[in-house]
């Protein structure tokens, strides 16, 4: 019998249980997929504490590689045999085999291996969003991106990079510097020993950038607002150190009119056709050589809270994937 990790109630990485799953035949538009590789999102996290709410007894994940084994009624974008990837939909994908909607699987290119797949979806269509739809990059900009180490942006760093953007990059040590600036990040910046916001502004001329890209939120909320020029764009997509408390949106006008957006993936991959393309994208830059995906830790999946308890506390750089 198949077997996933399941939460019951909401906690610490110890509430998550292995535990022995029944995995039926697929019903209308939804198929069964054997997985070979999953990945591991904060979001996972916020989903385990119970930040974002979520009926329990739950699974968790929604980021996953692997091989359709039966396809249900009106299914036609993937057969099974079909080498898959998909980001989005129900929770559940940490499991090594599940049924779920088939909406969001996209066919994995034979160039492409699980472990990328399964690393790089949810991560990198977020980047393709971030850079090219909430805040549409251009070459010669220079944006400030927090957490530049992390799998989110060393995808970024490189991509924005291979597009003429010079990227200021926050991390939390000199060796995930040196690894942030070996993947394209311009500038790094020791927010433990260093005040970003008056280093960005002398990187800056005291200009400022354009854009700041924070997956941080509580913790840089203020500091970043502080980085942008006036009509800046502030995109906070995260809340690796706890929510951004509620705003008080007439501090935006003396800081400089901003904008302020909160995106979401699921938001940008709707309909369809914005998903393939957004994947198609991805899958573009990564064949290409002008990204590579960076895995850096390999975990077994039944081994999850111990994965989650690394990237809490900021021990990982790049992806992390779970295998099955």
């Amino acid at each position: 019998m198949p077997k996933a990790i399941r939460i019951h109630k909401t906690g610490g990485p110890e509430v998550l249980s292995w535990e022995d799953v029944e995995v039926g035949d697929p019903g209308p538009g939804e198929v069964r997929i054997k997985h070979h590789a999953v990945g591991l999102n904060f979001v996972d996290v916020y989903f385990r504490t119970g930040l974002y709410p979520t009926p329990l007894p739950s699974g968790l994940g929604t980021e996953a590689a692997g091989v359709v084994e039966a396809v249900g009624a009106g299914v036609t974008h993937v057969k099974a045999g079909d080498r898959v990837a998909y980001a989005g939909g129900p929770a559940g994908a940490y499991a090594e085999a599940r049924v779920m909607p088939a909406a969001p699987l996209i066919k994995l290119p034979d160039t492409l291996s699980f472990d990328q797949g399964a690393a790089m979806m949810l991560q990198g269509m977020t980047v393709r969003y971030l850079i090219k739809k909430s805040y549409p990059v251009k070459a010669g900009d220079t944006v400030l991106w927090h957490a530049a180490a992390g799998g989110i942006g060393l995808i970024a760093c490189q991509w924005l990079k291979s597009l003429g953007v010079t990227v200021i990059g926050t991390v939390s040590s000199a060796e995930k510097a040196a690894l942030a600036k070996a993947h394209g990040c311009t500038h790094t910046i020791n927010y433990t020993t260093e005040d970003f916001t008056a280093k960005v502004k002398e990187l800056t001329g005291g200009k400022g950038v354009p854009v700041v890209y924070d997956s941080i939120g509580k913790d840089t909320w203020e500091g970043s607002l502080n980085c942008l020029q006036p009509t800046g764009y502030m995109i906070s997509f995260g809340n690796a150190s706890g929510p951004v408390p509620p705003v008080n949106i007439g501090t935006l006008a003396p800081k400089g009119s901003l904008y302020v957006q909160r995106p979401t993936l699921a938001t940008y991959a709707t309909p369809r056709p914005a998903l393939e393309e957004m994947a198609a994208d991805l899958f573009d830059v990564v064949t290409s050589g002008k990204v590579k995906i960076e895995i850096n830790q390999r975990v077994p999946l039944k081994d999850a809270g111990k994965a989650q308890s690394d990237l809490e506390a900021r021990k990982t750089t790049g992806s992390t994937i779970l295998l099955t």
